[in-house]
């Protein structure tokens, strides 16, 4: 197993950082989690001068995130058209930890642990195996476990669980360690030998965001109105406000998208320092992806000794934490791992993603200089990369015939942005 390593082991082809020059782009960035984020970062690599607007950072669905990096594991019956860009986005990821690393040291999170998946009992078994068989029908790396080997890789896991398969290449972040070193990367002070044409420091605006406008009589760039009712210029605008695009008005307006709010309750725990052996560190190595009953369940191990527990996945009118969820949460997390009952229970936090209506997000141009990216739903911590890259390639994109560069969008770009298309569905 390794940690925070600059070039994960066992990827390759990823798409490399495009270094395009310093524009002296003003580019408002309205949203700041995972996604806003990197979106941000990746302007700033591209040489734009980035302002961040939002009114708190990281703090809605990125806050809550386990931040599996599980695209073969998280895979789900009807959703074809979502794995290529689940896919795409994991082999992104190399890069941008290299790139981050270079530009601070504040860790990621980021750990290669590997990911099985495990049921609990017949029927739960045979759903396993089923989806287990349309996974390795679409070549991914799937293989099963004798009882002998999954005793000797997790001997904390429930002595009736006898059958599981080993996901070797879905592996785990940490989503506030990776916000925190993306932050420090934003702020840093770039050292010119290794980013020649990056953009300014970051700027940060504390503040909600109510309208989009074009700038009035002709002239390129687009006006940001906040909460606090100032209007300020900017010549480029990315907006990725989550659940908040329908409350921006203007331009926002003029493409409705068909977003939703789908609550989920994520479990924090921590082993108790008696449960563990001399030695050890944790009584769980790998990610568990297990079914209990016909639900799901995840238990990821953080190297700190913690635990996310998740999976719950709601949409009600309820906004706040669902007592049902937590509870079939650690009654199924019980069944898989009985040392969850010994454990502390630190925090339980409630959020809602964006979701669409085929799971797919939304990113495209609505017009030249302003992108819109949303949608991520349940997998926004693994999309963040590719999210990020496109957008920023997008945006200036669009801005072909400013002094902004544009950066290479190939074929196999082209194709993903076509199926996250903000106007796909429509007649």
């Amino acid at each position: 197993m390794s940690s925070d390593a600059a070039s994960p082991a066992g990827d390759s082809g990823s798409a490399p950082v495009t270094l395009s020059g310093h524009t002296g782009v003003d580019t408002a960035v309205i949203g700041a989690g995972v996604v806003g984020l990197l979106t941000a970062w990746q302007l700033r690599l591209a040489g734009h001068d980035v302002t961040v607007i939002a009114p708190d950072i990281a703090q809605d669905a990125s806050y809550a995130a386990a931040g599996m990096l599980a695209p073969i594991s998280e895979v789900q019956y009807g959703q074809d058209e979502l794995w290529p860009i689940m896919t795409a986005s994991r082999t992104e990821y190399p890069q941008l930890l290299a790139t981050l690393s270079r530009a601070t040291d504040v860790p990621t999170g980021y750990r290669e642990n590997g990911t099985l998946l495990i049921a609990a009992d017949r029927s739960d078994r045979d759903a396993v195996a089923e989806l287990a068989v349309l996974q390795r029908e679409h070549g991914m790396e799937v293989t099963a476990l004798t009882s002998s080997t999954l005793r000797r890789r997790e001997p904390a896991l429930a002595p009736a669980i006898s059958k599981g398969w080993d996901v070797p290449s879905d592996h785990q972040i940490d989503p506030r360690q990776l916000v925190a070193a993306v932050r420090a990367a934003l702020d840093a002070d770039l050292d010119p030998r290794d980013f020649p044409e990056a953009g300014e420091p970051a700027q940060w605006l504390t503040a909600s965001v109510t309208a989009v406008e074009e700038v009035p009589g002709g002239s390129r760039g687009f006006t940001v109105t906040t909460d606090d009712d100032l209007a300020r210029p900017f010549s480029a605008v990315v907006l990725v406000p989550g659940l908040g695009y329908s409350a921006i008005r203007g331009l926002p307006e003029t493409c409705p998208l068909d977003l939703r709010p789908i609550h989920g309750d994520v479990l924090r725990l921590r082993v108790n320092p008696a449960q563990l052996m001399p030695g050890e560190t944790h009584v769980l190595d790998a990610t568990v992806r297990a079914k209990v009953n016909g639900r799901s369940v995840y238990l990821v191990p953080r190297a700190d000794g913690g635990l996310v527990i998740g999976a719950s996945s709601r949409e009600d009118s309820l906004t706040g934490t669902h007592a049902g969820s937590v509870q079939e949460l650690l009654s199924d997390a019980v069944a898989v791992l009985p040392g969850v009952k010994d454990m502390e229970l630190t925090e339980i936090t409630t959020r809602a993603r964006p979701g669409t209506p085929d799971d797919r997000p939304y990113l495209g141009a609505l017009r030249p200089g302003l992108v819109v990216s949303t949608g991520y739903s349940r997998h926004g911590i693994l999309l963040a990369p590719l999210a990020a890259r496109l957008g920023a390639a997008l945006l200036d994109h669009s801005l072909a015939g400013t002094p902004a560069p544009v950066a290479p969008l190939t074929a196999a770009d082209e194709q993903l942005l076509a199926s996250m298309s903000l106007t796909r569905g429509r007649s």
